[in-house]
């Protein structure tokens, strides 16, 4: 939806100045709400989709190793040059680290890029991720402190690939019923409401924090994602990837799932409130700035 953007930022503001109206949203609440997201991704695909992801398995192994190393590792080179402290530092590698955003997928559309690719992207870095996003964190957080793999494997198929199975295997056996259509097409507003109240919990539970670090952690999260975008282009054209699957490449790098960054960090580091923080600000600018790459791309 085009007004993701708008949303998003709504409730954000909404959850600082009246932190009271997003209480609700913690903890199990939070997990079930990220969960029910990645079912509306789910929804949307088919027996046919996988299918045609094995038609063009390299391109999408060079989308998931551009995805998973792109982002990891400019995300760790920005800790070290702007010396960002502990929390932030592992909200953006953990950003970083996770599969692209759903919404990717629609940007991708309205810019008039590969959309097949990029549904294929996000679905094979979604699936990599329970392994993927633990590994990362370890590997390039696990200096820094204490990293879970095993939970965090844990909660990333609990809240990613169980909703995807359910909503595939819906599909699979509903989705010729005229109901059933009908009851789908709310599933984009769904997803909005939902990636809002997700970001609402988040900045209602840390208002103060977000206002004493909000300038780094904006910056930090900004400077990430531009990069993103550009690195991913770039790879696309050093894989003489055809213009439509530049943008899909460029965009599906640069955006993350960084809904799933927020339920972790909160679960997983809760003595370092400000990881929740750097990837809910990811989750509100991400969505942001893919609207704004889209229509740069639509008209260039």
């Amino acid at each position: 939806m085009r007004e993701t953007p708008a949303v998003v930022i709504a409730a954000g503001v909404i959850a600082y100045f009246f932190p009271e109206s997003f209480c609700w949203v913690r903890g199990l609440t939070q997990t079930l709400i990220l969960g029910l997201i990645m079912l509306t991704m789910g929804l949307t695909l088919t027996t046919e989709d996988f299918r045609a992801l094995a038609k063009s398995p390299l391109d999408l192994a060079i989308g998931a190793a551009a995805q998973f190393t792109i982002m990891p590792l400019v995300a760790l080179k920005l800790v070290k040059l702007l010396g960002l402290n502990e929390g932030i530092a592992v909200g953006l590698i953990l950003v970083g680290c996770s599969p692209g955003g759903v919404s990717s997928n629609l940007m991708s559309f309205l810019c008039k890029g590969d959309v097949a690719y990029s549904v294929g992207m996000t679905t094979v870095s979604t699936l990599l991720s329970p392994i993927m996003t633990p590994l990362l964190m370890l590997y390039l957080a696990g200096t820094r402190v204490d990293v879970d793999a095993l939970g965090m494997f844990q909660s990333i198929i609990f809240v990613t690939i169980l909703p995807i199975i359910l909503g595939v295997s819906l599909n699979r056996f509903f989705g010729k019923n005229p109901r059933y259509q009908a009851t789908k097409s709310i599933l984009p507003l769904i997803a909005v409401l939902a990636l809002a109240a997700i970001v609402g919990g988040v900045v209602s539970a840390q208002g103060s924090a977000i206002a004493k670090s909000g300038l780094m952690i904006f910056a930090a999260v900004l400077i990430h994602n531009g990069l993103g975008y550009l690195l991913g282009f770039f790879a696309a054209v050093a894989c003489r990837f055809p213009m439509p699957k530049r943008r899909t490449l460029s965009l599906e790098v640069g955006m993350q799932n960084a809904g799933l960054a927020t339920v972790l960090a909160t679960k997983h580091f809760p003595l370092l409130p400000e990881a929740a923080i750097a990837s809910a600000v990811s989750c509100i600018w991400h969505s942001v700035s893919g609207a704004l790459m889209s229509r740069f791309f639509a008209h260039h």
